[in-house]
């Protein structure tokens, strides 16, 4: 039996996906197979660390962001980066159970588990082809907008 898609409250309805990612195509690809699916509201893409923590705790120029329903974040950023970012949101307690996706191009066993002792949810490297990305990009939103059951996000505002 697959478990449900419905979100917090039951929702049956579209999904807010964070995908902090500073390589344009990365960006381009990902949003052109996400679009495939009737499941996403919209994907938000910001292109560093700062920007990601910025967008999660609503501040400037984010004010009025909506709390993800995923997070789809690379390790290698500008600035801030994935680690720093992962680490933040698994220790705040409004944001930790938005699940977090590591999709990067390192395969370093090190990294893998550095991802998960700081609690992602996930770790994918990036296929080198575009066939293998597209299929990759599939089985994630298969995955976390269609079969997993997601927590409910408690409204940072309040």
């Amino acid at each position: 039996m697959v478990a449900s898609a419905a979100g917090p409250e039951g929702r049956t309805g579209a999904f807010e996906v964070l995908l902090v990612e500073d390589n344009p195509a990365d960006q381009r690809l990902l949003r052109e197979e996400l679009s495939c699916t009737d499941r996403i509201a919209e994907l938000h893409t910001v292109s560093n660390g700062h920007q990601a923590l910025s967008f999660l705790r609503r501040q400037d120029p984010f004010s009025e962001a909506p709390t993800p329903d995923l997070i789809i974040l690379d390790l290698d950023l500008p600035g801030i980066d994935g680690w720093e970012v992962l680490s933040e949101v698994k220790e705040d307690p409004q944001l930790r159970r938005i699940p977090v996706i590591i999709l990067t191009g390192s395969a370093n066993e090190t990294d893998v588990t550095r991802s998960y002792d700081l609690h992602a949810n996930g770790y994918i490297t990036k296929p080198m082809d575009p066939d293998g990305y597209c299929e990759l990009v599939r089985a994630i939103g298969d995955f976390w907008l269609r079969v997993a059951t997601l927590a409910h996000q408690p409204d940072p505002r309040g």
